[in-house]
């Protein structure tokens, strides 16, 4: 596979992520923190670090992009903006589950738990061999493991990565497929309206 020029980037949580992995193996990462206003900042974010690497959009080869689970927002903000841009770019996107994103990299085997509040977690299990189903779990029934990750854990395994970073660099080595959807394992908090639907007239 010849070297890529991968773009990660990850809205799932307060926070506005993006990495960029350059073919010589070095990594640009930004991180800022935010609890609201992902939508706006989140294209300028990544102007910026194609800027600092000295490119331009159709220098990219692939968008990797986190999937969540996490803020409902934030994930359709993140798939949405990789699907126009490969679109746009005609590159492949493809889609990272958070928990997958946080696990690379880390020893196997792993569980990783990821805070849902409630008291939940979304909770995945990793071997040598792939990976459980991803479910979502109470908080007091999380088994025990060899490694442990996670928010989810007050005494886990930091991540080997920044979760951006690590979505570009499983994005870097997996094959394209179909286009990345949003990942939930919960429903959402907002109920739908009671009113009925207005009657559009002929």
């Amino acid at each position: 596979m010849p070297p890529e020029t991968v773009l990660g980037f990850d809205t799932s949580a307060a926070h506005c992520a993006a990495a960029l992995l350059l073919p010589d193996g070095s990594v640009l990462n930004r991180l800022e923190a935010m609890e609201k206003g992902q939508a706006e900042r989140l294209l300028p974010l990544l102007e910026d670090l194609l800027a600092d690497a000295g490119l331009h959009w159709r220098d990219l080869t692939r968008i990797g992009v986190g999937t969540g689970p996490g803020n409902f927002t934030g994930v359709r903000l993140s798939v949405a903006a990789a699907r126009g841009l490969a679109l746009g770019l005609n590159i492949p996107a493809i889609g990272v589950t958070r928990l997958e994103a946080l696990a690379h990299g880390l020893p196997r085997p792993l569980l990783l738990a990821e805070d849902a509040r409630r008291g939940e977690v979304y909770v995945q299990g990793f071997d040598l061999n792939g990976y459980e189903a991803a479910r979502l779990m109470a908080l007091a029934d999380l088994p025990p493991a060899p490694h442990r990750s996670g928010s989810g854990f007050a005494d886990g395994l930091a991540p080997a990565y920044p979760i951006a970073e690590a979505i570009a660099r499983i994005a870097a080595a997996r094959a394209p497929g179909a286009a990345p959807a949003p990942f939930y394992l919960r429903s959402a908090d907002a109920a739908p309206p009671a009113d009925p639907p207005p009657v559009i007239l002929p």
